[in-house]
Parts: structure tokens; sequence; C-alpha cells
């Protein structure tokens, strides 16, 4: 059966263009240094086969891109500040494509180092701080809801801090937006779909995004989808308790949902049957998450800064996962264009010659899956009255989050395909391709949750020589029964940091795991003498999908 409905071109990235360019030492690149940075991406061209839409739904389409544009000017301020002001500023073409790949002067698949002269440091706070704000001075701040997802810290010309809600410091552009949507739920003749970007343009004007997710958790068969708002918080790289904007427009693939929509029913029994005691698994996960694959047509904001998002698991709201469950999108265009263009040459260079059949899209695209369905596994709440995870861990939770979801992803692999449940591929393949995909992701920089998560385990994986690199040939092969005692053991690790809330145990496990040594740093670096692309960018838009 022949599921694909988005043709996905691929292009060299390759924008010439003369100036300097500082590397990550701080010197200059040698000779055309934009296009070294350029050629970090692949651009692929997101068109689609639109026939199939009705003549509603193709009047909604340009609303809500239109609507998820503004999320891209809202997500500047956030990350950089004065879109304008910085690229106004660059002459040299390709740097300023750059800039616009990374929302602003900083390399994010290069730990965001600086690659304009005299940009500075990227702060860790974004602009969701004042600059010169200490943790301490936030810790003795008396504002009730400075740790609030939607709130921005500012200070007053008398020097203390304030909080201002997003609401107020964006109102124009989300006041736009939400007469974007609200135009578009006029227009739609899907119930479900209406009620939901009604209480989406409201959610955009007043925080309160609680309403619409429960909205969105419920619809179940709308064929166009847009995931918008104020969601993330790994921009926050300080405490990790603001939220970032960003928007993805979606059209369902419903023959590959099918496939999916049976899975979330194992989760209480994936849940109980954790490497861990009771007391860590005590809590019950919801089994109305929908799991389903869709195909982008377009991406705005965070989702569109550096490396791109291949799946999405919302909402992040423990109150609304724990009541209703979330739903697991599978971005499987994105996806397949990764697993063309990336992976497989990677695995090429990387994987030992006999264990590269064992990399395959559908193991690539069931790891991706199941990792976002383990997100909704193991504690939501501290054990140790430290509050919620996420509270506990403050900037440390995305990357034990992430890690956590790789590995328990991994373990739902092997518990289904021990039962019978996954019958059509070889556990095997699930075990190399997810070593493989190592490679490709730690290239994203330690600045990125899911590289340094992927750093962790792939040194802990290592130390059981679960993971074995030939000396000879410097290529890596899975030892499978090693593997599985490795993902027993990491499971329990992270599983115990989060449910005990212990910031200082995470933190000495990124320290002591989340780096990559020589070995490892030559072999990458055969990767980039061969010209693999680290990620893609996209040439997207109604002009792109009409076109199409």
């Amino acid at each position: 059966m022949n599921l694909k409905t988005f043709t996905i071109t691929v292009v060299s990235c390759a924008l010439l263009g003369a100036g300097t360019v500082a590397a990550a030492g701080g010197e200059p690149n040698d000779a055309d240094p934009a296009a070294r940075l350029l050629d970090k991406y692949a651009t692929v061209r997101l068109d689609a086969d639109l026939s199939g839409l009705s003549f509603v739904q193709r009047q909604t389409l340009p609303l809500l891109i239109e609507a998820a544009a503004i999320m891209d000017a809202l997500f500047w301020e956030q990350a950089y500040g004065d879109r304008s002001d910085l690229l106004s500023s660059i002459t040299d073409p390709g740097l300023r494509r750059f800039a616009e790949i990374n929302y602003g002067p900083w390399d994010r698949l290069d730990g965001d180092q600086p690659f304009i002269a005299g940009a500075g440091p990227k702060a860790p706070g974004a602009r969701f701080y004042p600059a010169d704000m200490t943790r301490e001075e936030f810790a003795a701040a008396a504002l009730p809801d400075k740790t609030s997802w939607y709130t921005l810290l500012r200070r007053e010309p008398s020097g203390s801090l304030v909080t201002v809600p997003y609401h107020e410091a964006y109102a124009k552009q989300l006041g736009k937006a939400a007469r974007l949507l609200a135009e578009a739920a006029d227009l739609t003749d899907e119930p479900e779909f209406k009620r939901y970007l009604s209480l989406r343009a409201k959610a955009l004007i007043t925080d309160d995004y609680q309403p619409s997710e429960m909205a969105w958790l419920d619809m179940k068969d709308n064929s166009l989808d847009i995931v918008i708002g104020a969601i993330e918080q790994y921009e926050d790289q300080l405490f990790g308790y603001k939220t970032a904007y960003e928007a993805y427009v979606l059209l369902k693939d419903r023959a590959w949902s099918q496939r999916l929509s049976r899975f979330a029913a194992f989760l209480p029994d994936l849940q109980r049957g954790l490497p861990v005691s009771a007391l860590y698994k005590s809590e019950e996960p919801g089994t109305d998450s929908d799991l389903n694959a869709y195909d982008v047509l377009y991406y705005a904001g965070h989702s569109n800064a550096g490396s791109k998002t291949i799946a999405i698991n919302l909402p992040n709201d423990e109150a609304v996962q724990l009541a209703k469950g979330t739903r697991r999108l599978q971005l499987k265009n994105a996806m397949r264009a990764k697993f063309d263009k990336i992976l497989l040459p990677i695995s090429g260079l990387m994987i030992d010659e006999d264990q590269q059949r064992h990399v395959t899209f559908d193991a690539f695209f069931a790891t991706t899956m199941f990792h976002e369905v383990a997100h909704g596994l193991g504690p939501k709440k501290t054990v140790t009255g430290k509050g919620t995870v996420r509270e506990a861990l403050l900037d440390r939770h995305s990357a034990m989050e992430e890690g956590k979801a790789d590995i328990l992803g991994l373990y739902m692999i092997t518990w289904l395909h021990d039962r019978g449940e996954l019958p059509d591929t070889d556990l095997m393949d699930y075990y190399v391709t997810f070593a493989a995909t190592t490679f490709r992701s730690i290239r994203f920089g330690v600045s990125s949750a899911h590289a340094l998560s992927d750093m962790v385990r792939f040194n802990f994986m290592r130390g059981f020589d679960a993971i074995i690199r030939d000396p000879d040939t410097g290529r890596y092969r899975v030892d499978m029964a090693r593997m599985r005692e490795a993902m027993d053991s990491l499971s329990a690790q992270l599983l115990f940091l989060q449910g005990n809330g212990d910031y200082a145990g995470a933190t000495r496990l990124i320290e002591d795991m989340g780096f990559i040594g020589p070995e490892l740093e030559a072999d990458l670096q055969g990767i980039e003498q061969a010209g693999i692309p680290v990620d893609v960018v996209f040439a997207q838009g109604m002009d792109v999908l009409e076109a199409s």
C-alpha cells in the first residue's frame, strides 16, 4: 500500500558569501565561512497533495499558516530581540540566512557559539529575564507568579523585579493570531476542531491554555490540525520555567494513524512493569492518549529553530496528562527526510558493516514514536514532597525527561516485542537503529536537551559494553544482551532521580556522562568530512503548497 501523500525534495543548502565568522574557538574560519555553516542543513521542500481537502479546509489552511507565522516573530523577541536590527546589520547574505535559521547570532547546532563577531555569549535565560539578574535575586523576589510558564521578568527603573504576563507583553501580535484562529473556527465545519480553535484563540490572549488543551485532546477526526502557542521550555536554560512560542500546521495521515492507535492501551501495564519499586510508578497514566501520524505543512518559532522536531508529545501540563493523557504526533515526512538524508549516510560510516542492515525506517519511526509515548510513563510528582518533577529539577528537567523518554521508549519496544505485539520487525533492528540515532542527534550540540541526554545514554551504554567500538575500523556495534542490561539500569537510575526530585544527582549524572570524549569526537569528524548535513531547514508556506 502506498501511504506516502507528500513529495519531499531535498537539495543541498550552500549559499555562498564572504565575511568573517567566529569559530567555536573564537578564531575566524577559513574560506567561505557562511557556506560551511549553511552546509550543516539540507533544505527540505514541504509540498503536499492537498487534493483530499474539502473546499472549506482549503479556505482554512491559509489562516492557520498566517497565525503560525506570527509565532515566528514572537519567538524572535524571546530568543534574541529585534529581528530586523540584527538582520540589517549583517552584510553577508549567507550569514544573514544562517541567523534566520538560528533566530539569532548563535549556532544552535554548536552549543550556541556566536557566529557573528561581537555577538557575545547567549544568555541562558534568553530574553525571559533581565540580562543582569542573578539566581539569588530571582530566588529572593517576592513575586508569586515568577515561576509561571507565561510571565516575563523585567526590571523597573527603581531596580526591582516585576513580572509581565505574556498576553500583555505581546498583546498586539497575540491579538492578531487569535483573530485568525477565530476566523478559522468560524469557517470550519468540524465541531471538535471549531471548539479547539475558539478556545486556543482565547488562550493566546489570556495565557489560560488548559481548556484548549483539553479540547485538543478531544479531537479525533479532523484532517487539519495546528499546534500553536507558548509551549516548550527548552529555550529557558536558566531555570526551565518559561515557554517559547511555536507552531506546527499539520495534515493527518489516516492510514499510518490506524496502525498506531492500539498502543496507548498498553500504558498502564507498561507503567506497572517499570524496573523500579512501586513507590516510583504509583501514578496511573492516562489511556485516552492518541498516537497518530501527520505530515507537516508548516513549522514556526521554536519548533523551526536549529534542529527540527520530528515528533510531538503534548500537552506538557502534568494535570492534563494525568486527567486525559497526551497526544503523540509522529511527523512522518520530516522523519523520512532525516532518515534518508542524514541517518542512513551516518550509519554507513559509523555502524559495523554486519549490522548496517538493521538500520531501517520502520525501526526509526518506532523508536521515535515510543520515545514520545514514554513521556507518559514514570512519576510526574516527586515522592519526596518537592512538588512536580519539573519544579524540583529546574534546568535539569529537560535533559532528564528526554533521557527518560529515550530509554523507556526502548524498554517499551522490548516489552511489546517480547509479548508478540511487534511481530514484523527484528528486535535487533530497533536496538541498532536506536544506537545509530545517537550519532545523528549528538551533532545538535550540548545546548540541546535531546543531544545532552543522548550523550549521557551513549556513555552509560559504552560503560556496559552494550555499544562496542572496533578500534581497527572505528565502527560501532550493539551487543543485545548487554543493551538490555544497560537499558534496565539506566531506566531505574533516571526514574529514581526524577521521583526523588534529586537536582544534585541529576547534575552529577550530566557532568559525569554528558560529554563527547576525544575518541567519539574524532569519529564525528569523519561525519563532518563526509559532508553529511546535521539537520534540515524548510522551504515552506502557501506558495510551496499551491505549487505542488
